[in-house]
């Protein structure tokens, strides 16, 4: 990647938590998490990601509102199903409930898109989200698409569609390299995938080494990953890991070229070792 588009190290990161509970909606807020909500996407996803062990939510719209409530600076955020018929229905609804940030899944090309944001219609900031080999070769007709402000790349099912192994061998493709280069280059903000704790050393792939694809990528945003406070439930721990995370990506934005090929290289040799994951 060109440093003429990667962030500073003083770049604000936008971090989003997907949460139905109110507890935990209130903890990730008062942490300075920037965005708070639910994910309604079902249309789908049981299928695409069957024997995998990933996570189908079971929020409901009547979650939103109950996260909604519970924010006093973080923006409402949601994720809708893929586009078609419900798609008008479920906007509206969304929005009537406060949704301040609906992010799209599983579109093809600048067509859906296009439909998305006229539907949306500037009442809320759209974020796209890249999961498909069909979205990355026509990257640069979605970021030219008026209206369009955040691409994000999310690699479970990305990497599904690419046939990959390991779901974190997304960051090292030429896929995320190639949407990375047409988002940055259309001035626009790029997200790519979730953040566990740098606290929890439990990991298979290191969180360190996905923090620093995120400053070679120039990506500055990401959602917390289902565990990222896994064994630190209490009190102001949310807090602490959240700005313990900012830091380690000020540190990796900050790494000169050759700090961030070397843990390009081993996160690479880590997806190889990890296999099926």
């Amino acid at each position: 990647m060109s440093e003429a588009v990667a962030p500073t190290a003083t770049a604000h990161h936008v971090l989003t938590l997907w949460t139905s509970s109110p507890e935990r909606a209130r903890r990730g807020d008062a942490a300075g998490i920037d965005r708070i909500g639910v994910d309604l996407e079902r249309i789908g996803k049981q299928v695409r990601q069957a024997g995998l062990g990933t996570w189908v939510s079971p929020h409901t719209l009547d979650d939103l509102s109950v996260v909604g409530r519970q924010l006093e600076r973080a923006q409402l955020f949601v994720r809708i199903d893929p586009l078609g018929p419900h798609t008008e229905a479920q906007i509206e609804a969304v929005l009537e409930r406060g949704a301040r940030v609906v992010m799209l899944p599983m579109f093809a090309g600048a067509e859906e898109v296009d439909a998305f944001i006229r539907r949306l219609a500037g009442r809320a900031e759209p974020v796209l989200l890249v999961e498909r080999r069909a979205a990355v070769d026509a990257i640069d007709e979605i970021v030219a698409v008026p209206g369009v402000r955040e691409v994000h790349v999310g690699i479970n099912d990305l990497s599904l569609d690419l046939g990959l192994a390991n779901r974190f061998a997304v960051l090292v493709s030429a896929e995320v390299e190639r949407v990375a280069e047409a988002t940055l280059g259309a001035d626009l903000r790029l997200g790519i995938g979730g953040l566990g704790s740098p606290l929890d050393r439990s990991l298979p792939i290191p969180s360190d080494l996905v923090y620093a694809q995120h400053a070679r990528l120039g990506s500055t945003a990401a959602l917390i990953a289902r565990g990222f406070d896994r064994g630190q439930q209490r009190g102001a721990a949310l807090g602490t890991a959240i700005a313990a995370l900012r830091r380690r990506l000020d540190h990796w934005r900050s790494g000169q070229a050759s700090a961030l090929g070397r843990a390009h290289a081993e996160l690479a040799a880590a997806t190889t070792r990890a296999g099926a994951w």
